[in-house]
């Protein structure tokens, strides 16, 4: 298990505090002194679900004062969701779902990342990108999962084809995770879970905390199905734009990872789009609103995220933060 990280606020201060004591000496939380604090102490608080921390008791995920302390975080996280993504609109046509899906594709006019890794950047550049994905691709599928008890029928069944894939068919060595802590290695970084959790900055930490706070909560079930058709219906271009640049770098080796994902998520595109999402919405229409607005917050966060590291770059700069020394290793 990974350790915890080093606080960056009041927030992160005072949960990382009560965490290394007994479950039950929670009550509240200050108010996050800004987005790196509230990001850094919701995930925080998220992979209390996932695979904990080294030290801390495994009583603290479902400890009563936490979860009220997580809720006042989440308030704040969905708060600036809205901001950037809108409110869900009104219900779309069950039908109709695919073709929202692919407009909203059309529509997205953010920075691309793919295309500056492709054609542009350099071998640091590429190894900083693998570790802000490392907060995700580390867990793949696991966000997603949470909505399959929370789905049944055919969704459900679309559901778990897509995420048979992501853990790799049943062999262990052919997850997704493990093919990405592979590539990992390839470049010369730690691939141990969580081992760059100092680095990360906030606004990747909301893109995986997107994915937390939606598969979690029931009420959004719609809106982590929404997401996840989105995702996997823009991955397998982007992917060989990944696997493109690392060949160009010279980084054969790291490869696989963005290879696999070229193929399988070309598949999966149509799953996603028709029999997930849009199986969702002709079971229950009043959840296309939420459908979308999944994917509308998963454009929001990671066109967000993207502009944050290409300005970076462009400024020469590192875009992750410099805790714990400056050099990746």
């Amino acid at each position: 298990m990974p350790r915890l990280p080093e606080p960056r606020g009041a927030a992160s201060a005072a949960l990382f505090a009560a965490l290394r004591r007994p479950p039950g000496a929670l009550d509240r939380l200050p108010a996050p002194d800004d987005g790196e604090d509230l990001q850094l102490a919701l995930y925080c608080c998220y992979e209390l679900h996932y695979r904990g921390f080294d030290g801390v008791d495994a009583g603290w995920e479902w400890d009563p004062g936490l979860l009220g302390a997580r809720a006042g975080l989440e308030a704040r996280f969905e708060a600036e969701l809205l901001e950037l993504a809108g409110p869900p609109g009104p219900p779309p046509e069950p039908a109709e779902i695919d073709a929202e899906l692919r407009a909203l594709m059309a529509a997205d006019d953010g920075p691309s990342l793919s295309r500056h890794i492709e054609r542009e950047a350099t071998l640091e550049q590429a190894r900083e990108f693998v570790v802000h994905r490392s907060a995700y691709q580390l867990r793949e599928a696991d966000p997603h999962s949470w909505a399959i008890p929370r789905l049944w029928g055919a969704p459900k069944a679309a559901l778990i084809e897509i995420q048979a894939d992501e853990y790799g068919g049943g062999r262990p060595d052919r997850m997704h995770s493990a093919l990405f802590a592979r590539t990992m290695d390839a470049l010369g970084l730690d691939p141990t879970y969580g081992a760059y959790l100092d680095r990360i900055p906030g606004v990747t930490l909301a893109t995986v905390n997107l994915m937390s706070l939606c598969g979690l909560h029931r009420r959004l079930r719609g809106a982590i199905v929404g997401h996840l058709a989105l995702f996997e219906m823009t991955s397998s271009i982007p992917n060989r734009r990944y696997a493109s640049g690392f060949r160009r770098l010279g980084c054969e080796a790291a490869t696989p990872f963005f290879d696999v994902h070229v193929t399988a998520d070309a598949v999966h595109e149509s799953i996603a789009a028709v029999d997930l999402a849009g199986g969702l919405a002709r079971q229950d229409p009043a959840l296309g609103a939420d459908v979308l607005w999944g994917a509308r917050a998963l454009i929001a966060v990671e066109a967000r995220w993207a502009e944050r590291l290409l300005a970076a770059w462009a400024a020469d700069e590192s875009s992750l933060r410099a805790e714990r020394g400056a050099v990746l290793a």
